[in-house]
């Protein structure tokens, strides 16, 4: 066992202070990676090193199931196994329908191709006029910078990168075919920067590409999709947060369940919004994973106290193998009208399914209105009361008191209202 304090210690508010490292975390290095040190544990790049990646490495951290053990026996399925040392801390050994857990470790389900799944459900390669690159909305491209993940989601929609073929990889020329393109097009207000994680990029190249994404003049709003914070919260280090200051992206990161929410996380998270980029969060949608009103609840306000805003609730999408983790869309709409008006606006975000084939976001809400009598609008809140909203009909005219092109039906009004 290595000299080196293993006592569990709390990061400040400093991006240079020592990382904090939660007490789980000891026990579980001391289990299973007794040669690693405390100086190790906290580095991301040994986090990288050291990855679950093998069928005998899960197996020899965790007791498998049944359908655990046919999934690793019969290849690991379309994607690979990947799992940081410290996020398998947060993991339950013996209990296969933990929650982290089943999005980390494949079962048997993921060998079952259900209808409507396909490799690309969201369309993407269809979008793509240089690889890389989907230019799916009118003002904003999704600039897909690295096939590699830390870690490894099980439902991740874009399986189809990180398949057999290995981790798909992104060089130098490719990317500047892609800002070209982007330079090109001066419709482009808006870049997402995705994979892949792009935080998994060193800093040097990561600042070379929002260096350059930032001398384009007309786009005016890049954003960073990542599970680092999540995943590997130590790779928000003093090198990394100078890079993201220097060139001020938005990030949008992906958050599961408030297991996740670990002293580790809410250093990450912190030393992000100390450094005055905004952050919001997106969540999927999972059977048997948060797919409660109080899991997601807790969720939300935590996040909130790391201030960071829940912005999207995604419907699963329908990737190959994926059935075991999606929901009825009626339980999604169940959890936003269990969360609207029972909480803080912005503990509530928008409820979205990515439409198949290229679509885009299509938001879900409950039906709070209820009908129409006479001029009024019959409106039902979050407690179940029956509202009346006055003067529906005028809401119908035009200027002139003349019906507008729904003749007064309300539904039509709403629809160009929105």
């Amino acid at each position: 066992m290595p000299t080196e304090s293993w006592v569990p210690r709390g990061g400040g508010r400093n991006c240079g202070s020592p990382f904090p490292i939660g007490a789980g975390a000891v026990g579980f290095a001391r289990a299973f990676f007794p040669q690693a040190t405390a100086s190790e544990w906290s580095d991301w790049r040994w986090q990288l090193r050291a990855r679950i990646r093998s069928a005998a490495e899960v197996a020899r951290i965790f007791t498998l199931a049944a359908e655990e053990r046919r999934a690793i026996e019969g290849g690991l399925g379309q994607l690979p196994v990947g799992i940081t040392p410290y996020y398998a801390s947060l993991l339950a050994r013996d209990d296969p329908g933990d929650p982290l857990r089943r999005t980390c470790i494949p079962v048997d389900g993921e060998f079952l191709v259900g209808p409507g799944e396909a490799m690309d459900p969201l369309g993407e390669d269809r979008h793509m006029p240089v690889p890389g690159l989907v230019h799916r909305y009118p003002d904003r491209v999704l600039f897909l910078t690295t096939g590699f993940c830390s870690t490894y989601c099980r439902y991740c929609t874009r399986s189809r990168m990180v398949g057999h073929g290995g981790e798909q990889r992104f060089d130098i020329g490719q990317w500047e075919r892609a800002l070209a393109y982007i330079a090109g097009h001066a419709e482009i207000r808006d870049v997402l920067l995705s994979g892949g994680d792009p935080l998994t990029l060193g800093d040097d190249r990561l600042d070379w590409l929002l260096g350059r994404l930032r001398e384009i003049p007309h786009v005016e709003f890049v954003r960073i999709g990542s599970k680092v914070p999540a995943v590997l919260p130590m790779r928000i280090d003093r090198p990394l947060i100078r890079v993201l200051r220097r060139h001020k992206p938005w990030l949008s990161l992906h958050f599961t369940h408030p297991a996740e929410l670990t002293p580790e996380t809410a250093e990450a998270c912190n030393r992000l919004a100390d450094a005055g980029l905004p952050l919001g969060s997106q969540t999927v949608l999972l059977a048997g994973v948060n797919d409660e009103v109080a899991t997601l609840k807790a969720l939300f306000h935590g996040l909130l106290r790391l201030r960071v805003r829940p912005y999207y609730l995604y419907q699963c999408d329908p990737i190959v193998g994926s059935a075991h983790f999606r929901t009825s869309v009626a339980r999604g709409i169940e959890m936003i009208r269990g969360l609207r008006g029972h909480t803080s606006g912005y503990a509530v975000p928008t409820y979205v399914i990515d439409a198949p084939g290229g679509g885009g976001k299509i938001p879900l809400l409950p039906d709070y209105l209820a009908g129409r009598e006479g001029d009024d609008l019959l409106l039902t809140n979050f407690e179940g009361g029956t509202f009346r909203y006055p003067g529906a009909a005028l809401a119908a005219t035009g200027k002139d008191g003349e019906e507008g092109a729904a003749g007064g039906a309300v539904p039509g009004v709403l629809e160009r209202a929105a």
